[in-house]
């Protein structure tokens, strides 16, 4: 097609381009990166803001992370529900030092990818739905900033609440978030204005992965600041404990239940 039938297209509403296929990208690129292969992540926001990753990342040794979620990994113990689990990243090292570790992910792709790579315990699914078959856990890991499954200030009480479901005496939340005020990069600052005007969260991203002519639903992710992540703990059962702030925007927090 030449340039100006194309253009001539998209203007009188032609459908073509038809646009990705939805589906399980993240668990086809995990499937990648545990088969050796070279794939590129795509991660789109709903503004049209793109980044391209590496998906060896998602393989990467505990020694090639960076030192907030090495710190962060240092401090699980007990049994451990890992959760947004991906290709094993953090339970494979776990299981390797003794540790009892569940991997949880909602894509198929993912858990099939932990399987090869000898996770022994997953489950595909959501924490409510985890939930719902009375587990009892020492420890929720939320590692790779998966403190975004909080997803919104609506949504972050159900997901509080489901983890609060399965918790055994004690039980900690060890997760990484990202400050969105960070950064003064124009992009950044004027997406977090965009969603004030919204009605939403600054930080709270709406995005999808593609991969080739694949891509995820959209979904919500929320980066906050450790204040914002206080308000959202009012009224749950879990309150903020030990703080580590060394890798600005990036922090690792332990979240600890309010009941004995």
């Amino acid at each position: 097609m030449l340039v100006d039938e194309f253009w001539t297209a998209m203007n009188s509403g032609h459908p073509y381009p038809e646009g990705p296929r939805i589906g399980d990208a993240f668990g086809e690129l995990y499937f990648r990166s545990v088969m050796g292969e070279s794939a590129m992540e795509i991660y789109e926001r709903d503004d049209g803001y793109l980044i391209v990753s590496d998906v060896a990342k998602y393989v990467a040794p505990p020694g090639d992370w960076p030192q907030v979620e090495q710190w962060a990994l240092e401090r699980v113990s007990g049994r451990i529900l890992d959760v947004g689990c991906g290709a094993g990243r953090a339970a494979v090292p776990l299981q390797e030092r003794g540790e009892f570790v569940v991997g949880l992910d909602i894509s198929p792709g993912a858990v099939e990818a932990a399987r090869k790579r000898g996770v022994r315990r997953l489950f595909k699914g959501t924490v409510r739905e985890h939930a719902a078959g009375s587990p009892r856990y020492d420890t929720f890991l939320l590692l790779g900033g998966n403190l975004g499954l909080l997803e919104s200030a609506e949504k972050a009480p159900e997901f509080l609440s489901a983890l609060s479901a399965m918790s055994a005496p004690g039980a900690r939340i060890i997760g990484i978030g990202t400050d969105p005020y960070g950064s003064t990069n124009p992009l950044a600052t004027s997406y977090n204005e965009r969603n004030r005007r919204l009605g939403r969260m600054a930080g709270q991203l709406r995005a999808r992965i593609r991969f080739e002519d694949l891509a995820t639903p959209w979904f919500d992710y929320l980066r906050c600041s450790l204040d914002e992540l206080n308000e959202l703990l009012t009224g749950s059962d879990w309150r903020l404990g030990d703080v580590n702030t060394d890798w600005h925007p990036h922090y690792c927090v332990e979240l600890h239940l309010r009941r004995a």
